[in-house]
C-alpha cells in the first residue's frame, strides 16, 4: 500500500520561518535603501538652497557702495549702487540743488535713489547715511535732465558735498538694504528709510524670507577696502534637516570692486 506525498507539521513550520526570516531582511533592505535615498535627497537640496541663498547674497553685494557695509550682530546693511557717472559741477549757488553731470547711459528712472560723492575719509560709515548738509550723500532725487550736456541731477532740497572724488565720480545710490537673522528665518529689508545708527531689525518697508531652517547664528564680516584690493564681506550660515537634524553649513567671502 502506497503512502500519500505530502509535508508535515515541523517542515510546514520551518517554511514559514524561513520565509518570515527572509521577508524581515527584504524589508529592513528596502528600508535601509529608502531612507539612504531620502537621506541624499534631502542632502542635495539643503546643498542646493545654500547655493541659491549665497550666491543671491553675492550678487547683491557686489553692487553695494563698499565703504557702506555696515554690520551688527547677525544683520548687514548696504547702499546699493543703481548707476554712476561723472560729475562736472557739484551743486552751486544759489540753490544748491543741481548736479551736472555726463548724461547717463539710456534713459534712467532711479525712483527713491540720492546722489553719493566719495565718502571716503569720513568719521564713521554711519555718515553715509546721514543725509545733512554738509555731507557725501544728498536729500532725494527729484528728476533727472538726461537729454541735454551737460545733465542735470534735480534734488529735492539744497546740499552741499563735503568731498571731491579724485575721479570725479558721482554714484546714484538707492535705499538701504538689509539682511538679518530672526530665529530659523533669515530676512531681507528694504524701503524702510535711511536711518544714521544701523536698525537691527528695520522697523518699516518690506520683508521678505531669503532662507529658512537656519540653526545657530548667521554671521557677517566685513574688510574696508584699501588700494590693493576692494572691500571683502564674508557670511556664514548652516541649514538644518527638520526631519533629520543633519546639517550643511555654507560660507562665502564676496569682494566689491566698486571704486571711489
Amino acid at each position: 500500500m502506497r503512502r500519500s506525498a505530502g509535508f508535515t507539521l515541523v517542515e510546514l513550520v520551518m517554511v514559514i520561518v524561513l520565509l518570515a526570516i527572509i521577508a524581515t531582511i527584504s524589508v529592513q533592505f528596502v528600508t535601509l535603501s529608502t531612507q539612504g535615498a531620502l537621506d541624499v535627497g534631502s542632502r542635495q537640496q539643503r546643498a542646493l538652497q545654500g547655493v541659491v541663498v549665497s550666491e543671491q547674497i553675492s550678487r547683491e553685494l557686489r553692487q553695494a557702495y563698499p565703504i557702506s557695509v555696515r554690520t551688527a550682530g547677525s544683520c548687514i546693511e548696504w547702499l546699493p549702487v543703481i548707476s554712476a557717472t561723472t560729475y562736472i559741477k557739484r551743486t552751486s549757488g544759489p540753490n544748491f540743488n543741481e548736479i551736472e553731470v555726463v548724461p547717463f547711459g539710456g534713459n534712467p528712472s532711479f525712483g527713491d535713489a540720492r546722489a553719493l560723492i566719495y565718502g571716503y575719509g569720513s568719521p564713521t560709515v554711519d555718515a553715509l547715511y546721514d543725509t545733512s548738509d554738509p555731507g557725501p550723500v544728498s536729500p532725494l532725487i527729484t528728476s533727472i535732465d538726461n537729454n541735454v550736456s551737460p545733465a542735470v541731477i534735480n534734488l529735492s532740497d539744497g546740499h552741499k558735498f563735503n568731498q571731491n572724488s579724485p575721479e570725479r565720480r558721482l554714484f546714484v545710490v538707492g535705499s538701504p538694504i538689509s539682511l538679518c537673522q530672526s530665529g530659523r528665518f533669515l530676512y531681507r529689508y528694504r524701503d524702510y528709510g535711511v536711518d544714521p545708527s544701523q536698525p537691527t531689525p528695520p522697523v518699516g518697508g518690506t520683508r521678505e524670507v531669503l532662507a529658512a531652517n537656519l540653526t545657530g547664528t548667521v554671521g557677517f564680516s566685513f574688510i574696508p577696502p584699501t588700494l590693493q584690493r576692494g572691500a571683502l564681506v564674508g557670511f556664514s550660515f548652516t541649514l538644518e534637516d527638520p526631519r533629520s537634524g543633519e546639517t550643511t553649513t555654507v560660507r562665502q567671502e564676496v569682494q566689491i570692486r566698486n571704486v571711489p
